[in-house]
């Protein structure tokens, strides 16, 4: 039961079951990190000839040497450039590892060396010339050479993983050449329960992760009815094959770019457990299955998935079949939907290709062709780039395709899927030869996954259709991911915190006031919802909730210096315009309060608002493509988003969320997901502050994606049959019509032939009644989608099904824009605001369970058009009102105030008026703000806060004396009516 008793297990299983050869700590060279004699044996085995003529050459000095150069080309390089790549000695190249084999049938040479390699274990290893007594439990080596360290401990007797963690952290010197970085692969700290790693001793800020299997979902390792719980360390990861395989096709000691100080820094990477176990299963099922399979790897932010990817597509370019003859596939191409990631990807892939020229990023058809030809292996692009890089290549079924996508909801649907799979399948052959029936029947068959494709899909949040098309079936009925690394797992672990930790949600009131007398009617429903966006996004509603968003940050974030004094927050918006005024709030705001921060603001596009025009550029002062940078620099706190960034962002500094957007199902998730990265040993909580959502909302979106994510069962093709029957029913087109379409199309008619087939169509839906247009074109669109769905699926072709997919995938765009009188135009004009006010609703820890199964895509495609129900604005107004407007009290009609009554009174003085019409526009300026500064007085504590916002803060002031002189000056009377 002692700690000891768990090293002679493990070094047991080495010796007996593993082949490694036991060695006393006797044998360990502190000065130079090696078991001499080991290495020398080595060395003169295998490479007999090179040792004797160094031994002539140096004489008494061989050894030393030999071990000095092989020290410090391991300083300089690191162990596992050093393993792949050998040491040069004068002319001469030693070998200090022969790699293993990818056939033991056709290379008994390279098998033979692979053997001679020495695979060794020695215990309580003295590894230290200033501290000779201290010692670590276990060491491993290859040839002589240290390459996993390893400190045990035994939770029977009161020690656990963490008390080995603390002992690298604090008695293990980072200076010791042992544990400087590079010198070994990894250090373990093991223990019966768990396992944890490092590549970098620090000191006490030395960074330990996890290297566990999971259990339940979650961190830990499940029970072992066969031995500890963690055997799995040496009974599969330190086997002589799987030690073999992370030094040629994992480990790489490579260099990042620091952005902010410009520096180079070295950082040494060794796989995750799921990394390393999802990669080898992909690649053993690939191996046994062939070409065209499709394999859903659903695993959360924090799993390193770039890594993973990487490393997948590394080794599937050098995959062979069963027989150990052919490859699997000829190229892989990597299809990402974010640009910051792919960029990433390339600059990943390229750090650890071991042989130049086998990597290449294609924008077109051309480059796709060209690598081909010259055979680089492995291809980078983004789906926004797919189509044209693919669009124009023909006769490609020749050769066979890995295509790893990552987030594959986003990357892989509808018509790009189909042209994907379409080109990438298609065979050269002689059209000329084929009938019209021929064309027809390939046209089906390019639609579906080709047989010399297959796709590795990469997600955290797998939608119903990312399961069905990629997912396992299950005898069930149900589909699953191929492998998972969950969202529970990854907070449990540390890679990502809990976004729903500390969630707080605010909910608004506000009244408005009817500012005409006349008493109009209009449509109630879009009235209403004309008004409340109205209210959200009124300059009033934009600087409360930015006061309430920027006192928090800095009361809470910059004062107590979260993430180490550089806590960053985002700030999503509803829309543009949204965006805009937040902007130009927060501006104004943190400049009054002299903060020293900034805010940046993102969206898309320009737009011109009362005559002024704003894009990024002109509102952040530098271009668009630099936001990512400079949201990097100290003084930018800020990021005011419209749906930019809000997917794909990954920033670590990003603690606080400021929500004034509907969020729900993967949107929810994918954006509060931003904040989740860590940044250790600094980023200890997250916050997201929610002015629209509810926790009960959010709660439902993040369930199904907590653990695994499962689908009930696969969608019914009677959902098509159904869709047809209805569809015919409005007697738009004729069976014969569509079926003449089809032939037409893919026979490759003339837009002169095919638009006068789509025109006579279009004659007849005009005849249709209104809510039959709405039913026939949303129906239309649902056939379309579920068809180009359903036949990427399905095993069998239905022409009836194709022919109307094809005929109403035209029609639809030609038929006519159904519009219905917006009688609720208008009523903006009638009302304005006339309070507001925030309250803190609830402060909470949302808790998941992650039981929810996810259905198929709904068949419901609804249809009508929402009789208008006309009220009279008075009645609108007062309905509204009791609906957002409770808890209002007179103290918070402030905009009232100040928009109407104080003007008004200001306007109405006789100094003014006469200024006005007798002197010039700067002196009738300077009269309106002394009688303003007078009048306001008499208000002062009747509306304290703004009269001493008036009073105190210049800006402000300024502009809103300006704002209330132009609308008297420029539009005469308005303000007196």
């Amino acid at each position: 039961m002692s700690e000891r008793k768990v090293e002679e297990i493990i070094e047991s299983h080495l010796v007996q079951q593993n082949g490694y050869v036991p060695r006393l700590h006797l044998n360990y060279d502190a000065t130079y990190c090696v078991d001499k004699e080991l290495l020398l044996q080595f060395l003169s085995s295998t490479q007999s000839e090179v040792v004797d003529t160094l031994k002539r050459r140096y004489g008494d000095m061989f050894e030393t040497r030999l071990f000095k150069r092989i020290f410090d080309q391991i300083k300089k390089k690191g162990i596992v450039h050093v393993l792949r790549n050998g040491v040069k000695e004068g002319e001469f190249k030693l070998t200090l590892y022969y790699k293993k084999p990818a056939s033991s049938k056709l290379n008994m040479t390279a098998v033979k060396n692979y053997q001679s390699n020495i695979f060794s274990v020695m215990r309580q290893v003295h590894y230290s010339k200033k501290t000779p007594n201290k010692s670590l439990d276990m060491v491993l080596f290859i040839n002589g050479l240290p390459i996993v360290t390893m400190e045990l401990k035994n939770t029977l007797t009161k020690q656990s993983v963490h008390d080995a963690i603390r002992q690298y952290q604090k008695d293990r010197d980072p200076k010791e050449p042992l544990f400087e970085l590079g010198r070994c692969l990894v250090h373990f700290a093991v223990d019966d329960q768990e396992v944890y790693m490092t590549t970098m001793l620090n000191g006490e800020n030395t960074v330990f992760l996890p290297f566990n299997k999971g259990y339940n979902y979650g961190k830990g390792n499940p029970p072992n009815p066969f031995g500890l719980k963690t055997d799995y360390l040496w009974r599969d990861i330190l086997t002589k094959e799987s030690l073999s395989l992370i030094i040629e096709k994992y480990a790489q000691l490579i260099e990042e770019k620091d952005e902010e100080t410009n520096k180079v820094k070295r950082k040494l990477i060794f796989p995750r457990y799921h990394q390393f176990e999802v990669v080898r299963l992909l690649l053993k099922r690939a191996r046994h299955d062939g070409a065209g399979h499709r394999y859903l790897i659903q695993h959360s932010a924090g799993s390193g998935k770039s890594n993973s990817i990487t490393w997948l597509a590394h080794q599937l370019v050098e995959l062979k079949d069963m027989t150990d003859e052919h490859p699997v596939f000829d190229s892989v191409i990597v299809v990402t939907d974010r640009k910051v990631l792919d960029k990433q990807l390339r600059n990943n892939i390229k750090q650890f290709a071991q042989v130049d020229g086998v990597i290449g990023a294609a924008t077109n058809s051309a480059e796709l062709r060209a690598y081909l030809e010259v055979g680089k292996k492995i291809i980078v692009t983004t789906i926004q780039k797919f189509p044209y890089v693919v669009d124009g290549i023909d006769g490609l079924s020749q050769y066979k395709f890995a295509i790893i996508i990552d987030e594959a909801h986003s990357s892989q649907g509808g018509n790009t899927a189909a042209k994907m799979n379409a080109i990438l399948s298609k065979d050269e052959t002689d059209e000329e030869e084929l009938t019209a029936e021929d064309k027809i029947n390939q046209f089906i068959e390019s639609r579906k996954m080709p047989p010399n494709v297959s796709y590795f899909a990469f997600t955290a949040t797998p939608k119903n259709k990312t399961l069905e098309l990629f997912g396992e079936k299950q005898s069930d009925g149900t589909f699953k991911p191929f492998h998972v690394y969950s969202m529970r797992q990854a907070i449990e672990e540390g890679f990502i915190l809990d976004v729903l930790q500390n969630y707080t949600t605010y909910n608004s009131y506000y009244k408005l006031y009817k500012k005409i007398e006349d008493d109009p009617q209009f449509d109630s429903r879009r009235a209403k919802s004309k008004m409340r966006q109205f209210v959200e996004t009124h300059e009033l509603a934009i600087e409360k909730k930015a006061e309430i968003m920027i006192d928090h940050f800095l009361e809470y974030v910059y004062r107590k210096r979260k993430i180490n004094g550089k806590a960053k927050a985002m700030v999503v918006t509803r829309s543009v315009l949204s965006a805009i005024r937040y902007k130009e709030a927060f501006d104004r705001i943190l400049k009054e309060r002299n903060a020293g921060i900034e805010a940046i603001v993102a969206f898309e596009g320009s737009r011109e608002i009362d005559g002024k025009q704003y894009s990024e550029e002109i509102m952040n002062g530098f271009p668009s493509e630099d936001i990512p940078k400079m949201f990097k620099l100290d003084k930018y706190r800020f990021l005011i988003v419209a749906e930019k960034f809000q997917t794909g962002f990954d920033e670590p500094l990003l603690h606080t969320m400021y929500v004034d957007k509907v969020l729900s199902d993967v949107k929810a998730v994918q954006t509060l997901s931003r904040l989740n990265r860590a940044y250790k040993p600094y980023k200890k909580d997250t916050f997201v502050l929610d002015f629209v959502n509810t926790a009960e909302d959010i709660k439902e979106a993040f369930e199904p994606y907590y653990k695994t994510t499962i689908l009930s069962e696969e969608t019914d093709p009677n959902r098509l049959n159904d869709l047809q029957d209805e569809l015919d029913h409005y007697q738009v087109y004729t069976e014969e019509e569509v079926t003449e379409f089809l032939h037409l199309y893919v026979d490759g008619a003339e837009r002169e032939v095919l638009d006068p087939k789509l025109e006579a169509m279009v004659e007849r839906f005009k005849q249709l009644p209104i809510d039959d247009q709405v039913k026939f074109k949303k129906q239309a669109r649902a056939f379309v989608r579920t068809y180009n769905f359903l036949s990427q699926l399905l095993p069998f072709n239905n022409k009836e099904w194709t022919s109307r997919a094809v005929t109403l995938q035209f029609l639809v765009a030609k038929l006519p824009k159904l519009t219905q009188d917006d009688l609720g135009e208008g009523v903006l004009n009638a009302v304005d605001l006339d309070s507001y006010r925030l309250e803190q609703n609830e402060k909470k820890h949302i808790q998941l369970e992650g039981d929810v199964v996810l259905d198929p895509s709904s068949a419901n495609v609804g249809g009508a058009i929402t009789d208008p129900k006309m009220e009279y604005l008075s009645e609108i107004v007062r309905d509204f009102n009791e609906k957002f407007g409770k808890n209002i009290t007179e103290n918070d009609s402030v905009r009232k105030f100040m928009l109407e009554e104080l003007p008004r009174q200001v306007v109405a003085h006789e100094e003014y008026q006469n200024t006005k019409k007798y002197s010039d526009r700067q002196n009738a300026k300077i009269t309106f703000r002394r009688i303003l500064e007078k009048v306001f007085q008499d208000y002062m504590f009747d509306q304290f806060e703004m009269y001493q916002k008036f009073m105190e803060d210049e800006e402000f002031a300024e502009w809103y004396t300006n704002k209330m002189f132009e609308a008297d000056y420029r539009f005469g009377d308005n303000i007196h009516n």
